[in-house]
């Protein structure tokens, strides 16, 4: 076991203590920005976009090759400087789009609709050409997840918040900061499937999440 010298005393090690009272920053990345086509299980993207175009943030620079798939968006406002292999964080080298950033970050049109009104296809089609995938290391699209066989079999719908990992504390910030928001998720999840019931699992050394959650899903 691993320790760390605090004033008071020596205490084990606890990674997560170093960020877990840290509020999330905004951060806005500068110069050569590299948008690889394959960032996810599945078919890699193709490009929409060539050199010399200008592409704003948000803007949809790769499409989807197949079902499992997703397309892929910039990020920022800037010029395409053209398409390279570049090395993946997979190790692997993937074709790329490479955007020299303008730093002005301007945004393309958003067309925002209320949930009530939206159908389970219209719902399933914003998540797909939103580029949703999983945030684990697979970056699984989640449109395939929201697209199994034999949805009348499913009870529940699962969401995992537990942090194995020593370092990691994105889903306890999530939590803190953006719960809201993620119980709307929820509740688009259960509406599109179908399904009456959640179960969100927090660990126990996160009581403040567990509180807060716990709070939003009274109301």
């Amino acid at each position: 076991m691993a320790f760390l010298t605090f004033k008071g005393g020596i205490h084990p090690y606890d990674g997560k203590a170093l960020t877990k009272d840290s509020p999330a920053e905004t951060y806005l990345p500068r110069g050569e920005m590299v948008y690889p086509l394959s960032q996810h299980i599945g078919a890699p993207a193709s490009p929409v976009v060539q050199k010399g175009d200008y592409v704003k943030r948000g803007q949809k620079i790769g499409e989807a090759g197949g079902f499992v798939s997703a397309p892929v968006h910039s990020s920022v406002s800037g010029t395409v400087k053209g398409m390279e292999m570049r090395l993946g964080a997979t190790g692997t080298m993937a074709n790329s789009i490479i955007i020299e950033n303008d730093g002005k970050y301007e945004e393309t049109e958003f067309v925002p609709a209320r949930l009530e009104e939206l159908t389970k296809e219209e719902i399933l089609k914003r998540i797909q050409d939103g580029g949703v995938v999983g945030m684990g290391g697979a970056g699984f699209p989640t449109h395939v997840k929201l697209s199994p066989k034999m949805p009348e079999k499913i009870e529940y719908v699962l969401v995992n918040g537990a942090e194995c990992e020593p370092y990691i504390t994105s889903d306890y910030r999530c939590f803190m900061e953006e719960g809201e928001d993620v119980l709307e998720g929820v509740l688009l999840m259960l509406k599109y499937l179908g399904i009456p019931k959640c179960i969100i699992g927090i660990e126990k050394n996160k009581p403040k999440a567990i509180e807060k959650m716990t709070r939003l899903c009274e109301k």
